[in-house]
């Protein structure tokens, strides 16, 4: 089957399992707390996304999970463990130069448990990047790269990451085009270490920084704070602005410096089943 019929497939059967999910959702969602309803909303994106994945592999693609990076062998800590570190830092140091400088500042917040403030942020991020990643440098990226090529494939999913940002709140044309610049990053990393899971290590590690150390706004969403929250006290050009500060000029500089770095790192091959 040719690559356009594939990706249709992949498009349908996705779409058949978040609405089943969604359905299944529906039925319990009396059960569900109010606060755990944003990452009940993500869990179905996710899932709806495996299904899609699952059924594309058991119908028209026999390749299966290795050939999207989700093999076992593409959960080697040596491929996952530096884009991690790199997506930390990425957004990680220029924050601490923001607040070096004071365009960032650090202020008291209303008290609360830090730990369980961590720990419902994660309930949310960690199927938040899997679904975006799944979505944009899954089955999807693998089969525009086979038609397009790499740096196709890197292109065309860096401007849909970008476009699927733009109705957050606060965002703008520099905001959306750090994301695209996010986007360029995540795509490298799944050349660079043909791990999907690494791609998804490096944007989880990214979003954390953001709402667990650094208790600020990530695409321009507010999650809990407790205890203190950092501020926006510059100018929006360097701090994001309503964005955060993965919309200004030092993070665009901290992803294109973690793109050269990973970019520099020998490729590790995906072997084929024999």
């Amino acid at each position: 089957m040719s690559p356009p019929w594939r990706l249709a497939v992949f498009v349908l059967a996705t779409t058949a399992g978040v609405l089943g999910l969604r359905a299944v959702q529906s039925l319990v969602s009396p059960w569900i707390p109010v606060e755990a309803r944003a990452a009940a909303f993500v869990l179905v994106l996710a899932g709806g996304l495996l299904i899609g994945h699952a059924w594309t592999f058991r119908v028209v693609d026999a390749r299966g999970w290795r050939f999207v990076g989700l093999g076992p062998d593409a959960l080697d800590p040596r491929r996952v463990v530096p884009a991690a570190v790199l997506g930390a830092a990425a957004i990680g140091v220029p924050s601490l130069a923001l607040i070096a400088v004071g365009w960032l500042r650090i202020e008291s917040s209303p008290g609360g448990s830090w730990l369980g403030a961590a720990l419902g942020a994660l309930t949310v991020l960690v199927p938040a990047a899997l679904w975006e990643e799944l979505l944009v440098r899954g089955y999807a990226f693998q089969v525009l790269r086979e038609r397009w090529g790499a740096v196709g494939a890197v292109l065309a999913t860096s401007l849909a990451f970008g476009a699927m940002h733009f109705l957050n709140a606060g965002a703008s044309p520099g905001a959306v085009g750090v994301v695209m610049l996010a986007g360029l990053f995540f795509g490298l990393v799944i050349l660079r270490t043909e791990s999907l899971y690494a791609a998804w290590a490096a944007h989880l590690a990214w979003n954390v920084v953001l709402v667990v150390v650094l208790h600020t706004t990530v695409s321009g969403l507010t999650m809990a704070a407790p205890g203190y929250r950092t501020v926006d006290a510059g100018p929006d050009w360097a701090t994001g602005g309503a964005w955060g500060p993965e919309g200004g000029v030092l993070a665009a500089l901290g992803l294109a410096t973690v793109a050269l770095i990973i970019n520099r790192r020998p490729v590790r091959r995906t072997e084929p089943d024999a």
